[in-house]
């Protein structure tokens, strides 16, 4: 069943890695070029799936339901399957009498549940539950995109909840019946989000049971665990800190149960930007002279040619973020640029989580999500996600520089905290290297300075502790020192709909995926946003 799909933004002879790394080849050709992004279909199956990039703000694919091909938004932040289609009711599917509503982060989708056969991949579906719907109001639908494939949990389906209320267990996820038709396949997804704003020719794709060939030491990666670790909700992991430039912060959680100095995050392929408590805004923007906060819009406003290193640590990993994606352009505006990291006075996930990481992060990495293999019972195991850096910083930041003006950065590096668990690994330049060499030959001696140095250190360490112990429930720089080398690495108009219909029954807010359009992404942050009612528990059916 494995499937590879490889897009790119440009036809060219080489492609390149972002930011470093060897060249590879380009694949055999592609098909047209639309809008200047190429709708890339794969060359060595006779799958029609292609993923196109919209402006850096939403992933589109086609999906076959009932022998129709659609483009659908991949979301890794909701588990629904909905298509708007052009005749009601979709040929070759069986409506059903159940009516529901899907409410995301910004947008929502109404209409009836329905069966048909499905195809994605390549791979088919003989009866896939889906949301025909009638009626929405959706930033997808203003890029092209007829709908929502989510690629999250069945806990977390709507559609897979209200079947469940009729004793059915038809209304599991599409990728979840894929993987159940094909129980000796990986059970995973891979993909890397090609970027459109700084021209580096970076190669995106998006696999089904494979890895892309130049990223296939992701399975090389720690496997970081889900929050929480067995059946989880979301596509969650816990953040160890945030670095920016020379100064690593701490992060901490509202999350029940969660360490004090780790944060949840949703790594959400659905979002473009990221949804982030205040304070950690602040320590990314408020240092950067000419920023400042726009209450009208809800986002800071960063000079374009201000350069902003940070990287995040995950599971005691570095990945860098590049920094044409943490202060991006305006679209239509090259003049303006705006903080990629929106601040959120209340909880980001009412208690679910606390940062909504989207695609201005993803960008930077390659990632694999894995829904875990089934036992002899047809079990699944323990999801869990790996990442591959793809940003050096110092070509990052030669790129960023040749985009906006000004001189680019070198040696850039990043501290490392120590809240992480097990062991941090770093990797070390050459001259490093050499060096611990050296220092290798007089080892007895330094044995015996540690030896006379030890009641000092046990000392420090009780103060270190008592001191951490102290720490207070906010984001602040950390002092602790650490080094990491950095590691290489059209816009379509569909009716919009003021409002839901009155028989389309209450908002629940399962889904928080929000991709950014034209016509919010200078609105002030989404309501969504407001309060843990937004966050229900699945709603019941309404027929």
């Amino acid at each position: 069943m494995a499937i590879k799909i490889p897009i790119q933004k440009v036809e060219s002879s080489r492609l390149d890695r972002r930011s470093g790394g060897a060249a590879v080849s380009a694949p055999k050709p592609f098909s047209k070029l639309v809008n200047s992004q190429i709708l890339a279909a794969s060359s060595s199956t006779n799958s029609t799936l292609s993923l196109s990039d919209v402006q850096d703000v939403i992933y589109i694919a086609n999906v076959t339901i009932g022998g129709v091909e659609y483009p659908v938004q991949l979301d890794t932040g909701s588990s629904d399957l909905w298509v708007l289609p052009t005749t009601t009711p979709l040929p070759n599917a069986t409506l059903t009498s159940i009516s529901q509503n899907l409410t995301y982060g910004i947008g929502w989708a109404y209409g009836q549940i329905a069966y048909a056969q499905a195809e994605f991949a390549g791979i088919s579906v003989s009866q896939q539950a889906y949301l025909n719907v009638s009626v929405a109001q959706n930033p997808a639908l203003s890029y092209g995109a007829a709908g929502v494939m989510g690629l999250g949990f069945n806990s977390l389906s709507v559609i897979d909840g209200v079947i469940n209320k009729t004793g059915a267990s038809t209304g599991r996820t599409l990728l979840y019946n894929l993987f159940q038709d094909n129980p000796n396949e990986p059970n995973f997804i891979a993909f890397s989000l090609q970027s459109s704003t700084d021209d580096d020719g970076i190669q995106g794709s998006f696999a089904v049971g494979e890895t892309d060939p130049q990223y296939s030491n992701v399975t090389d990666t720690n496997k970081i665990p889900t929050w929480p670790v067995s059946s989880p909700t979301r596509w969650t992991v816990l953040l160890d800190s945030f670095i920016v430039g020379t100064q690593t912060n701490d992060v901490s959680s509202t999350v029940p149960g969660v360490a004090s100095n780790k944060a949840v995050v949703l790594l959400d392929s659905g979002t473009s930007y990221t949804y982030a408590p205040t304070d950690v805004c602040t320590a990314i923007y408020g240092g950067v002279a000419g920023a400042q906060y726009d209450s009208s819009i809800g986002q800071w406003t960063v000079p374009c040619n201000a350069e902003i290193d940070m990287a995040l640590q995950i599971d005691n990993q570095i990945f860098p973020i590049h920094p044409l994606d943490v202060s991006p352009t305006t679209p239509g505006d090259s003049s303006t640029c705006v903080g990629s990291f929106l601040p959120q006075t209340d909880s980001v996930g009412a208690g679910q989580f606390d940062w909504l990481i989207g695609d201005n992060v993803l960008r930077s990495v390659y990632a694999l999500y894995d829904f875990g293999d089934f036992d002899s019972s047809g079990n699944m195991g323990n999801p869990y996600i790996q990442l591959l850096a793809l940003v050096d910083p110092n070509q990052a930041s030669a790129e960023f520089h040749a985009v906006r003006g000004g001189t680019p950065l070198t040696n850039i590096t990043y501290n490392v905290s120590n809240s992480g668990s097990g062991v941090t690994t770093v990797s070390l330049s050459t001259d490093v290297a050499n060096t611990i060499a050296k220092l290798s030959q007089y080892l007895p001696a330094i044995l015996g300075v540690m030896a006379l140095n030890a009641l000092v250190l046990v000392v420090l360490t009780i103060v270190g502790f008592v001191l951490l112990c102290r720490r207070r429930n906010k984001v602040r720089a950390r002092k602790t020192p650490g080094r990491l080398s950095p590691m290489p690495l059209s816009h379509t108009s569909l009716n919009r709909f003021s409002g839901m219909p009155e028989h389309a029954g209450p908002h629940t807010y399962e889904p928080v995926s929000m991709a950014l359009t034209e016509d919010t992404l200078f609105a002030p942050p989404s309501p969504a946003f407001k309060g843990e009612a937004r966050y229900s528990e699945r709603p019941k059916s309404v027929a």
